[in-house]
């Protein structure tokens, strides 16, 4: 009897679901489309870092980077909201952070 193997990431979703709402799950859609979204320059010095209750946390590489993206936040969130075809972010917040893989 041969058995069928099952790619892991089945087997995460489905334990994922049983565990977490829709809504978180919903939620990880945001790192997926992260690059897309916001484009490389700013994917390569911004990453998200948290999600809970509309407002997204994004850890940035410097100072100047985050007052620089406090000008495109409300831009960021547009785009963000376009791609998950729904109003998910309402609040973006930054802090200092590695962001460096």
């Amino acid at each position: 009897m041969k058995k069928q193997l099952t790619h892991i990431s089945s087997i995460l979703d489905s334990a994922l679901k049983a565990f977490r709402p829709n809504a978180d799950m919903e939620m990880t859609k945001i790192w997926d489309l992260w690059h897309i979204s916001v484009g490389e320059t700013i994917a390569r010095e911004a990453k998200p870092g948290a999600f809970k209750d509309g407002i997204l946390i994004v850890h940035v590489s410097s100072s100047v980077w985050m007052q620089q993206l406090t000008f495109l936040k409300r831009n960021m969130i547009v785009k963000l909201n376009n791609a998950l075809n729904c109003e998910m972010v309402k609040e973006i917040k930054f802090k200092i952070a590695n962001v460096r893989n």
